[in-house]
């Protein structure tokens, strides 16, 4: 009982997987996912930063830090499924959000419940450090699909989730570290040599430009 189970329960993020049921050449935990997010979420702060935006650097590092940590109760859920309605989203939302709580209510201490509702709450808001929470989350995401892709592997789920990520990205495309990312990483991402080099880069390019264009 108490707090012991919750740290605990950090070792088990490592043993649930990213995209379960999926041949995948690596395999991604919620817990290295959630450390990648943090030190992404850290660099498009500081992109932020040096272009004269504040950054409330405590809020972002507990969103990001926290960000799937509801997954202990749930699993993770691949984005296509996740993603295909509002209000498919919205019941994952929800059942991640009563089971948390009721960890929260039954292993922390009351003087301290409150505190861990607000960091394990949907930290993916309108924000500053909420919005690069949302773009953090689907570089790695884009990073983990894009992985499989150039090592061949040929499950057509992994490229519908990098359109997917790279369209959430561009739906921030206003942000300044949005704007180095698409043009300081992503070509270097495409540059590199593999079998799908050229399927991808045309994806990739039709989807930015399309987007950039509206």
């Amino acid at each position: 009982m108490g707090i012991h189970q919750y740290f605990k329960s950090l070792s088990d993020l490592e043993k649930i997987y990213r995209c379960p049921g999926k041949f995948k050449f690596q395999e991604h935990s919620v817990a290295s996912h959630s450390f990648k997010v943090t030190k992404v979420a850290q660099f498009l702060g500081t992109v932020e930063e040096n272009k004269g935006n504040k950054v409330n650097w405590q809020a972002l590092y507990e969103k990001a830090l926290n960000h799937d940590y509801n997954e202990l109760f749930t699993g993770d859920i691949k984005t296509p499924v996740k993603y295909a309605s509002a209000e498919l989203r919205d019941l994952f939302s929800q059942v991640e959000e009563q089971m948390t709580q009721k960890f929260i209510f039954k292993e922390f201490p009351k003087e301290y419940q409150q505190i861990y509702l607000d960091r394990f709450k949907e930290g993916k808001d309108d924000t500053l450090e909420g919005k690069i929470l949302s773009v953090a989350d689907k570089i790695d995401l884009l990073y983990e699909s894009f992985g499989e892709i150039q090592k061949g592997n040929p499950e057509p789920l992994f490229q519908e989730i990098y359109e997917e990520s790279l369209l959430t990205i561009l739906e921030f495309k206003e942000m300044e570290s949005v704007k180095y990312f698409l043009n300081e990483v992503l070509p270097d991402m495409l540059d590199e040599k593999f079998i799908e080099h050229s399927e991808l880069n045309k994806v990739t390019q039709k989807i930015v430009k399309a987007n950039l264009n509206e």
